[in-house]
């Protein structure tokens, strides 16, 4: 899928929904795939490792991102490979 051909409209909406995403109910895996997929229409809330990595610890399920923020990943894999391990 390529993002750049996708209506306006459509890149702002998915952009929004990535702003509001949360794991809620959703497995680390889920949560991770949806974040990655979303992440493509919204490129300047993710334009470093750390911002990405930030972000997607703000969506974690409360007991989940307490374990894991506040550790310093190398990257993006590194972290959710670290909360898959937690649940």
């Amino acid at each position: 899928m390529d993002v750049k051909y996708y209506p306006r409209d459509v890149k702002k909406a998915k952009d929004q929904e990535f702003l509001r995403l949360k794991q809620c109910d959703m497995s680390v895996m889920e949560y991770a795939a949806i974040f990655n997929e979303l992440s493509r229409f919204a490129p300047t809330q993710v334009t470093t490792e750390e911002m990405k990595i930030d972000h997607f610890e703000r969506g974690l399920k409360g007991n989940i991102k307490q374990i894991v923020v506040g550790h310093n990943y190398a990257n993006f894999q590194e972290l959710c490979q670290r909360a898959v391990k937690i649940v």
